[in-house]
């Protein structure tokens, strides 16, 4: 069967809303957050679960014919010969959501034929929706607010960067870009909420040198570059999706314009 894409723009959007309420209910919870550990030690909560089941059931019940790439489900090896695969992280920004800091979202991409077509992201902490299909632009949709069209910032000036990074994975790459450089402004944040920075054009630059996850990223890029922002592996090429290997060795970057692009 074959869906149009907006009615499957359209579900994703809901579904991420469900998802990131029953998040919410967990973060407000009186007492502190129960914390388990997967096999890599990364963290696991409720909510990641709850978040999780609330995703992959509502795609599943929809969307049986597609394939899913997701970070709390185990991974079937059959999605590689499916020309569509949503890839999805319940809940990014799991050691933010323990800290109760607020920056952590839902992300739901889909892929076809390797290349990420629509993206989702929700920020329940902050109640904002971004989201974005191939060709047709990035939008961010507020509580009680208009939706809007985002777009990346035009600043090229190199005294006017502001460049993004993460609360939680510092490295010594990271490290020397920052002493390298002299940036306008440097801003620490949690899990996908960095790309979503550069694309409403509230910064410019985001490197990310250590290892992510697919689910880390489709539906980042998918906003950003609608947006008007590059998106690239750090050796400059394309980042394509539903791989044996899910995991982004290479690392990547973001830029509001490609000039800023730093060698």
């Amino acid at each position: 069967m074959h869906y149009l894409i907006e009615e499957i723009m359209e579900d994703c959007k809901d579904i991420a809303v469900q998802a990131g309420k029953a998040i919410m209910d967990v973060y407000n919870q009186v007492g502190e957050i129960q914390v388990n550990y997967k096999q890599d030690n990364s963290p696991l909560t409720e909510a990641d679960r709850l978040s999780n089941k609330i995703i992959v059931d509502a795609l599943k019940r929809k969307y049986k014919k597609y394939a899913i790439l997701c970070e709390e489900e185990a991974d079937d090896s059959s999605r590689l010969y499916n020309d569509y695969c949503f890839i999805i992280d319940p809940l990014d920004g799991t050691k933010e959501f323990i800290k109760r800091n607020g920056q952590f979202t839902v992300n739901i991409g889909l892929s076809y034929k390797h290349d990420v077509i629509l993206g989702v992201i929700y920020a329940p902490y902050v109640d904002e929706l971004y989201y974005a299909r191939k060709g047709k632009g990035a939008y961010l949709q507020k509580s009680n607010a208009k939706t809007q069209r985002i777009h990346a910032s035009d600043i090229t000036s190199s005294d006017e960067l502001r460049i993004v990074m993460s609360n939680s994975h510092n490295c010594l790459e990271m490290e020397s870009l920052l002493k390298k450089h002299c940036f306008k402004e440097k801003i620490s944040i949690g899990s996908s909420l960095k790309g979503c920075l550069i694309a409403r054009g509230d910064a410019e630059l985001y490197y990310r040198y250590n290892p992510t996850m697919e689910w880390d990223t489709a539906a980042m890029q998918c906003i950003v570059e609608e947006a008007g922002a590059v998106f690239r592996q750090m050796d400059g090429s394309e980042m394509k999706y539903n791989r044996r290997n899910c995991r982004n060795d290479k690392g990547f970057y973001i830029v509001n314009r490609i000039e800023n692009i730093i060698n």
